[in-house]
C-alpha cells in the first residue's frame, strides 16, 4: 500500500507540474518559467515536455536551451524528438552543449542523429572534445565500448593510500564515479580494483598493490551490451571496467547506462512477442509508419488463418454432419494459443537473464511439456464434462475433452521449443512469441480435433 501510494503521489506531482508549465507558456511569463525549469530534474522536464503538444514544446525548449541542463535534458528523451529539436539549433549551439556532456552521453546523441548532421556538429567541436567522441565512435553502439565511458578514475599501483587519496580529491570532479578505483600497471594494463571504503580503512602507507583486489571482473570492448547488463547485474556491480585485446583499461560502463539498456531490450522483446517489430518509438510514429512497421508481424497471423480455414474446409463433410463441432473450436485454439504464449514468455525471459540452461534445452522443454500435460488433463476434464452434459451425441465430450488435452499439451512443448531452437541458431528468440507461436498452434489445433472426432464419432 505505501509504495502504491508513492506512485500515485509521483503521478499527481507530474499532473501539477505540467499544468504550471502549460499556464506560465500560455501567460507569457519567460522568467517564472526559466526558474521553475532550473529547478526541476532533467527526467521530471522529459516527462514533462513529452506530454506537450508541438508548440508548447517549441516555446518551452527554446528556454531550456538557454540553461544548463539541457544536455541532460536532450539524454533523458525518445530520439524521435530529440532528432525533432536539434533541426532548429545550429550546429556550433550543439557542439557547445555537447562539450558540457559526459563523452559517453554525447556519443549517444550523436548516433541518433542522421550522419550528416553528426558530422557537421563534430566539427565545430573542440579537438580535445571531438578527439574522444571520435574514440568512442568507433566501437557499435550495442558494445561495452560504445556504451562505456572515458571517464573513469585509474591509479598506478605503486602509489601509496595517501597518495592515492590526494589524487582522488584533485581529480573526482572530473570523473564520472570514484566510488570503484581501478588500478594499472605498466602500460595502463588492468591489475586490479579497491573500493573507496576500503583505501580509507588501510593505512596511508601501504601501497594500493597491496591493498587491491586483483581478481577485478572486466569486460571487452567487443562484449554485447546484453552479457555487460547480466555481469552487472549477476554481481551487483555499480560499474564494470572495460579493456581492449591488450587488457589495457579504457573505460567503464556504469549502472545508470545499464538500467537504460534493460529497459531499452524489454520493451523490443515485449514489441517483438506482441508481434509489433520492435522500434521503441513507434508511439511516436505516425498512422502510415505504424501500419508498415505491424503489417510484416501480422502476415504470419493472416497466413496461419488461411491455412486453418483451408484445413477446416478439408473436413466440410465432417462438420456438415455434425455441426456443433465448430462451436468447440475457438476455445481448443485460444487455450492451445494461450499455454504456448505463456511458455515462450517464460523460456524467452529464462533466456534474457541467463536463467535457462541452452545446455539442458531437452530437460526445459521435457518440464514444459509436463506443465501441458498437468493443465491439458484439468481442462480437458472441464471441457468434456460441459460437452458431455450439455451435447449429443455423448461420445462429443470424450473427443473435445482428448482434443483439449492434446491440443494444450502440444502447444505448451511446441511455445517452449522454438524460441530454444531460435536462440541455438542464433536468432533472436523474442520473434517466436505473438503470431508465429499462435499461428502454429491454431493450425496444429484445427487438425489435431478434426482427427480425433473423425476417429471416435466414425464421421
Amino acid at each position: 500500500m505505501e509504495d502504491k501510494g508513492k506512485k500515485e503521489l509521483i503521478g499527481k506531482e507530474g499532473t501539477v507540474m505540467l499544468d504550471t508549465v502549460r499556464r506560465l507558456n500560455r501567460r507569457g511569463a519567460s522568467e517564472h518559467l526559466l526558474k521553475l525549469i532550473g529547478k526541476t530534474h532533467p527526467a521530471d522536464m522529459a516527462w514533462v515536455f513529452r506530454h506537450l503538444n508541438d508548440e508548447e514544446r517549441g516555446k518551452i525548449f527554446a528556454l531550456i536551451a538557454r540553461t544548463d541542463m539541457v544536455g541532460e535534458f536532450l539524454s533523458e528523451l525518445d530520439d524521435a524528438l530529440v532528432i525533432d529539436l536539434v533541426k532548429g539549433l545550429s550546429p556550433q549551439t550543439m557542439a557547445d552543449i555537447m562539450s558540457d556532456m559526459a563523452y559517453d552521453d554525447a556519443v549517444d546523441l550523436l548516433e541518433i542523429l542522421p550522419e550528416e548532421v553528426a558530422d557537421d556538429i563534430r566539427k565545430h567541436m573542440e579537438a580535445s572534445d571531438r578527439r574522444e567522441v571520435d574514440h568512442l565512435l568507433q566501437y557499435d553502439p550495442e558494445t561495452a565500448g560504445g556504451l562505456m565511458s572515458p571517464d573513469f578514475m585509474a591509479l598506478d599501483g605503486e602509489l601509496s593510500g595517501g597518495e592515492a587519496i590526494a589524487s582522488i580529491q584533485k581529480r573526482s570532479e572530473e570523473k564520472e564515479m570514484v566510488f570503484y578505483l581501478y588500478i594499472t600497471m605498466g602500460e595502463g594494463k588492468l591489475a586490479g580494483v579497491v573500493s573507496l571504503r576500503e583505501l580509507l580503512m588501510h593505512p596511508p602507507h601501504r601501497q594500493l598493490k597491496n591493498i587491491m583486489n586483483p581478481n577485478v571482473i572486466s569486460v571487452s570492448t567487443e562484449t554485447s551490451q546484453g552479457e555487460v547488463a547480466h555481469v552487472i547485474s549477476q554481481y551487483n556491480f555499480l560499474a564494470v571496467p572495460v579493456v581492449d585485446g591488450n587488457f589495457n583499461l579504457v573505460g567503464i560502463v556504469t549502472v545508470d547506462d545499464i538500467i537504460d539498456v534493460i529497459r531499452e531490450e524489454a520493451t523490443e522483446e515485449f514489441l517483438q512477442m506482441a508481434g509489433a517489430g520492435k522500434d521503441r518509438e513507434i508511439l511516436l510514429k505516425s498512422v502510415w509508419e505504424s501500419s508498415l512497421i505491424r503489417a510484416p508481424w501480422l502476415f504470419a497471423s493472416w497466413i496461419g488463418g488461411v491455412i486453418s480455414m483451408l484445413i477446416i474446409g478439408l473436413y466440410d463433410g465432417v462438420l456438415a454432419k455434425m455441426l456443433v463441432l465448430a462451436s468447440f473450436i475457438p476455445i481448443i485454439n485460444g487455450m492451445g494459443g494461450n499455454i504456448a504464449t505463456q511458455s515462450s514468455t517464460i523460456i524467452v525471459r529464462g533466456i534474457a537473464t541467463g536463467r535457462v540452461n541452452m545446455n539442458e534445452l531437452f530437460k526445459v522443454v521435457f518440464k514444459e511439456l509436463r506443465v501441458g500435460l498437468i493443465l491439458g488433463t484439468l481442462y480437458g476434464l472441464c471441457l468434456g464434462l460441459v460437452a458431455y452434459f450439455g451435447y449429443v451425441p455423448k461420445m462429443l465430450g470424450l473427443v473435445v475433452g482428448i482434443s483439449m488435452f492434446f491440443s494444450m499439451t502440444l502447444a505448451a512443448t511446441v511455445g517452449a521449443l522454438i524460441p530454444l531452437v531460435l536462440k541455438r541458431f542464433d536468432v533472436d528468440a523474442a520473434v517466436a512469441t505473438g503470431p508465429f507461436v499462435t499461428t502454429s498452434i491454431d493450425i496444429l489445433g484445427v487438425v489435431m480435433f478434426f482427427s480425433v472426432a473423425k476417429l471416435f464419432l466414425g464421421l
